[in-house]
């Protein structure tokens, strides 16, 4: 039969197979060995540790509570509504934390609106500063068009005037070709605004003198090529790429008289009249007097 131990030889025992484990890493767990009072000390450290606690929240509620001074009215009411329920430190830790976490939240969110205030007004200085020059090409523009505008007007007065004041007659019948204005050339050398009104015809072709007036100018220089200005008064015609000249500066003109015969001299691209009509040397849209 086996021998009963002794409890002195149990606990010998027990100590031998402790050190035997420890020497060779074996971790015991607390409840395998039983060791005097050191669990009921653990267990009064631990006590004393949540007294130190909760005198702590005490105090620290109690400062909330009076120190008005010190805290916001908010603050302090958070306090004094987890005050009037009864002590559960479950219950009031999370009272705690969510109130932290809902004044986290709240200035998360002002954190947010100013952000995006801020985002948005970067964002219009930006698109300000990225634009400045398009503004600045649109406002160039606007006056352009006004100027345009204008011009127009002054166009359409000089026009008025010259079927008031003045008769005139077509100098020649063709195909029009180019007409006053903007256009969009496919020859580098021809300018892209037209300043009067392209009458083709063919090389020869005899050209009358659109009102009565004088011959200012006989000329072959320029882009022109051979031309003349007839002037009477505030208006001036002019007929230009001329194949031939038949007047010379200084004679006096009489409406339907024959002038010269259409030519391709000067910067052209085929035989044609370039027919201009001006007042105090303002451009006039020869279609805005005569009937083409």
């Amino acid at each position: 039969m086996e021998r009963t131990l002794t409890p002195e030889e149990r606990i010998r025992r027990a100590e031998e197979i402790y050190k035997a484990r420890r020497a060779e890493g074996v971790k015991l767990r607390s409840s395998s060995v039983n060791i005097g009072v050191r669990p009921k000390y653990k267990f009064f450290k631990k006590m004393i540790l949540q007294i130190a606690i909760c005198m702590m929240i005490y105090l620290i509620f109690y400062l909330i509570q009076n120190g008005q001074y010190l805290f916001s009215e908010e603050v302090i009411q958070g306090a004094k509504e987890i005050l009037a329920q009864d002590l559960n430190i479950e219950t009031l830790t999370k009272q705690i934390e969510g109130w932290f976490q809902s004044q986290e939240e709240g200035e998360k969110q002002t954190d947010d609106a100013i952000g995006g205030a801020n985002e948005e007004g970067n964002a219009i200085l930006e698109n300000f500063q990225v634009n400045g020059t398009e503004n600045t090409n649109t406002i160039a523009q606007e006056e352009q068009y006004q100027e345009e505008a204008s011009t127009m007007n002054q166009m359409e007065e000089d026009a008025n005037f010259v079927k008031q004041n003045y008769s005139l007659i077509k100098p020649l019948s063709g195909t029009i070709t180019s007409r006053f204005g903007l256009r969009n050339p496919t020859t580098p050398t021809v300018p892209k605004y037209h300043t009067g009104l392209d009458i083709a015809a063919n090389t020869g072709t005899v050209i009358i003198a659109a009102m009565d007036g004088t011959v200012e100018l006989a000329s072959s220089e320029g882009d022109y090529g051979n031309h003349l200005k007839i002037v009477n008064g505030e208006v001036m015609t002019l007929y230009a790429h001329c194949n031939t000249l038949y007047v010379k500066e200084g004679e006096e003109i009489k409406q339907g008289q024959q002038i010269a015969e259409v030519g391709a001299t000067g910067n052209v691209t085929g035989a044609h009249l370039h027919f201009e009509i001006r007042r105090n040397n303002r451009y006039i849209n020869p279609e805005y007097v005569l009937e083409f």
